[in-house]
Formats: C-alpha cells, structure tokens, sequence
C-alpha cells in the first residue's frame, strides 16, 4: 500500500469518494501521518546501526539515527558468539555504555526503533496494521471538521458538527486502544539481553 491507496481508505471509510470532496488530499495526508507517528511510537520499525565508539568514552552519538523512536539493545564488542549485549543509558541523542570493557574506537551495533514510512512509492507499515491507521485518520479527519463545521451554515447535509465530532471520537478510542494493546511499552519483557 501507499499513501494514494491509503488516501483512498480513508476517503472510503469517510464515504468523501466523490468530487467535490470534503476533505482535500493534503489534509487527508496530514491525518495519516499523526496516526502513523502513535503507531510508529507503539510497533516502531526495526533497524539495526553500525556506529563508531569513541576511545576512552563510553559515549556514543546516536545524532546519525534519523527518526529513532527507541533503542532496544546496544551490541560491543561486535562479531562474537554469542553475542554480547550491554546495559545502557539514554540522553537526549547520547547513549552511555554502562557495562562492560570501555570502548576503544570499534564499531558498536544499536538496535532501535525508528519511524514508519508511507509516501508515494512505498510503505513500512505491516499490512495488518494499514486498516487500523485508516480509523485513526478518519477519527482526526472528523474531529478537524467538526471544529472548522462549528457556527457555519451546512447546504451539503443533515450531518452536524456534533455527529461529525461523536463519530471521530468513537473512531479515536478504536484507534487509542488497539495502540494500548500493541504498545511496547506495555509488554512484560521475560528475557535478558545481558549479563551482570
């Protein structure tokens, strides 16, 4: 799927498939994207990154992560077996190796999370979850227009600013709870990347 295809979804479970439409493309995509973004921070990508340490630091720039939304497990030194994870603290775009020898200037893996993509070519998003993006969007959709709708006089429908905004918030809660089950954060973790 892409975002036409997803655009398309949306408009459908909206029932705007005709022209003129209600809501334009640009805002269609400015819904996707939010509900993508809560989706990314609860099932984001999986990625793995090559990064340099420093000799003599235990810091680690995580500054060349573009979209990171979390860091799962740092790797040093790389290339054993079995591998060899170490405990590690975050802040802000510095990551410190807390266990383990000190860095000598080789390479560390990091194993993150990081933001889905949908654009005109192509999508990260597993396809089950594509449905579930849409309610999302749809939900954002009608509560914008509910809010935009407010204290203007209607001539395409009996449909109201109120329904507009009670049918978004139902399609929210879908969308806020099915992430509550998903979340990664949520989960009870029963294995250990690493030793004391």
């Amino acid at each position: 799927m892409n975002l036409t295809d997803m655009i398309t979804l949306v408009r459908r479970d909206l029932r705007d498939e005709s022209s003129p439409y209600q809501w334009s493309d640009d805002e269609l995509t400015r819904h996707i994207n939010r509900a993508l973004k809560q989706l990314s921070e609860r099932v984001p990508l999986p990625a793995k990154a090559t990064l340099a340490t420093t000799d003599g630091s235990r810091e680690v720039s995580l500054t060349p992560l573009s979209n990171r939304v979390m860091v799962q497990a740092v790797e040093y030194p790389i290339d054993y077996t079995p591998q060899k994870f170490q405990r590690f603290a975050l802040w802000g775009d510095t990551l410190v190796i807390i266990s383990g020898n000190e860095p000598d200037g080789s390479n560390c893996y990091i194993y993150y999370g990081k933001l889905h993509t949908l654009d005109a070519d192509t999508s990260t998003i597993p396809p089950r979850y594509e449905d579930l993006i849409a309610t999302g969007a749809c939900g954002y959709a009608a509560i914008s227009y509910a809010a935009y709708s407010v204290n203007k006089v209607s001539v395409g429908g009996t449909v109201t600013p109120r329904e507009y905004r009670l049918w978004g918030n139902e399609r929210l809660k879908v969308f806020t709870d099915a992430l509550k089950r998903l979340g990664r954060r949520q989960r009870i973790r029963t294995s250990q990347l690493y030793n004391d």
